[in-house]
Parts: C-alpha cells; structure tokens; sequence
C-alpha cells in the first residue's frame, strides 16, 4: 500500500515568520515530513507540496488544482493536510472524486509547538485511508466524519457530526 500526502497549508504547517509584518506566523515545510520521519511507517508513501496557504486564503482555483492533482494522481489513498477554517469547504469540493481515498486533517495548533494535536490526527487519517471505503472523510480531534457529517461548533471550533 502506497499513501500520497497532499500540503495545503493551514495550521500545522505554521512556523514563526522569517519576514516583518504580514501574518504572525507563515507555513513552512510540510509538518507530514517531521512526523512520517518520528512514525518510520512500514507503508510506501510520498509528499506532495501543492499549496502553503491559510485555509482561510484557499481560492476556489486552487481547489479545482487540488481536484486535478488528485484525480490524475494514480494513488487510491491521499491524505490531505489542510488548515481546519476551511476544511469542510474543500472536503466537500473534493466529494465529487469517485474510487478514491481521501482524508482531510490537520491540526489546531502548529506541528512545530509541544502541545500540538498534528500528531494524534495524523495517525487517525492513517488509520481512516487504510480502512475506510471510497469518499471524503475528515479526521480530527480523535474522530472520523464523512465530509458531508460534520459541522464545527462555532465558539469551540471542535468537529461534531452534523
């Protein structure tokens, strides 16, 4: 079994800004990177970098990159980390994708910070695109939703099944 891991961004890729001004933090390199070297997995995967944004400046047109990538990928399980704003927005973008695995994650607070849950969703969505059937799902904050389940409480921001 081989496992694409697709960046967009978000929250788990943030790292402290290099530059003045701007946002308080911008994304870095891949967290999945740091985290697969800690796992060392006995399963085949790669990295994709695609797009290092705040979900909350994902576009439309890189959706529909995003859509492209993974449809042409010859991949059947992708994970996707994604910042947690817009995640459900992309997810169900993404539900139009037939015969494939995909499970978005990411994390509340940066990979980079010791109390971050960049881990733990992780090995959920591991867990998810290894056992779950074709579709959409999210994975975070130790549960597993179908894209079109979930909602996120506005004042908590956790993820519940609608």
């Amino acid at each position: 079994m081989k496992i694409l891991f697709i960046q967009t961004g978000g929250t788990i890729d943030k790292d402290y800004p290099k530059n003045i001004g701007g946002y308080a933090f911008e994304i870095s390199e891949p967290a999945i990177d740091r985290i697969m070297k800690k796992l060392n997995p006995s399963f085949e995967y790669e990295i994709l970098p695609l797009i290092k944004k705040d979900s909350l400046d994902i576009s439309e047109k890189d959706r529909e990159m995003l859509f492209d990538v993974i449809q042409r990928s010859p991949y059947e399980k992708i994970i996707v980390t994604h910042g947690t704003d817009s995640m459900i927005e992309t997810a169900s973008f993404l539900s139009k994708i037939k015969h494939k695995t995909l499970v978005l994650t990411g994390a509340m607070r940066p990979e980079k910070f010791s109390d971050s849950d960049a881990d733990l969703n992780i090995g959920l969505a591991i867990g998810a695109v290894q056992l779950k059937e074709a579709g959409v799902f999210i994975a975070m904050q130790g549960c597993i939703f179908r894209w079109d389940e979930v909602k996120r409480h506005p004042e908590s921001g956790q993820f519940l099944k609608a």
